[in-house]
């Protein structure tokens, strides 16, 4: 069975995401070893992405090259009307369920990219299955949490930790 892994940076205080969205304050944090905080090794162990509606629309903001296309990529929207593009297929059918099936299918993990709604709903379900967060040294006065809304209390299992010359503090955890 496929795991769900949220791998995620956020601000001391816990925001994955200025107010408006951006996370440009992530490239003003010093990076003396030029380190990629193990992205590389996560990016290969996973072949689907998923994310909301809103991260999606943020990462097109970034004027680049959609940055996940080796992968298959699903956003959860609410409007029906999306159809597919060739970055990302649209999910507007019930997340939850979605996402039990495809933890069924063969492959490698899924990448839970965010946001703090989808985070939300899929930690309440039970469907991640490790949470790999980076605190970041900063704290950010408004801004979107890395869990909106209402999560369930959670007991989670510390699996590694790590720190960098930049500040930067790698938690992963597993479900309890």
């Amino acid at each position: 069975m496929k795991k769900v892994k949220l791998y995620i940076a956020m601000s001391l205080n816990g925001k994955i995401a200025a107010a408006d969205g951006g996370v440009d304050w992530l490239e003003a944090i010093p990076n003396p070893d030029d380190s990629d905080y193990g992205y590389s090794n996560f990016y290969d162990s996973i072949d689907t992405t998923v994310q909301g509606h809103a991260t999606y629309k943020e990462i097109l903001s970034w004027d680049i090259e959609f940055p996940y296309l080796s992968k298959r990529n699903y956003v959860f929207t609410r409007d029906e009307t999306k159809r597919d593009d060739r970055n990302a297929m649209f999910v507007s059918k019930n997340p939850v369920d979605f996402m039990r099936d495809l933890k069924l299918k063969d492959g490698k993990d899924i990448w839970l990219i965010g946001g703090g709604q989808i985070n939300t709903l899929l930690l309440n379900a039970g469907l991640i299955d490790e949470i790999q967060v980076y605190v970041m040294p900063i704290i950010l006065t408004e801004g979107i949490n890395l869990f909106e809304a209402l999560p369930n209390e959670t007991g989670l299992h510390l699996e590694s930790s790590k720190t960098y010359a930049s500040g930067a503090v790698e938690m992963l955890y597993t479900i309890k």
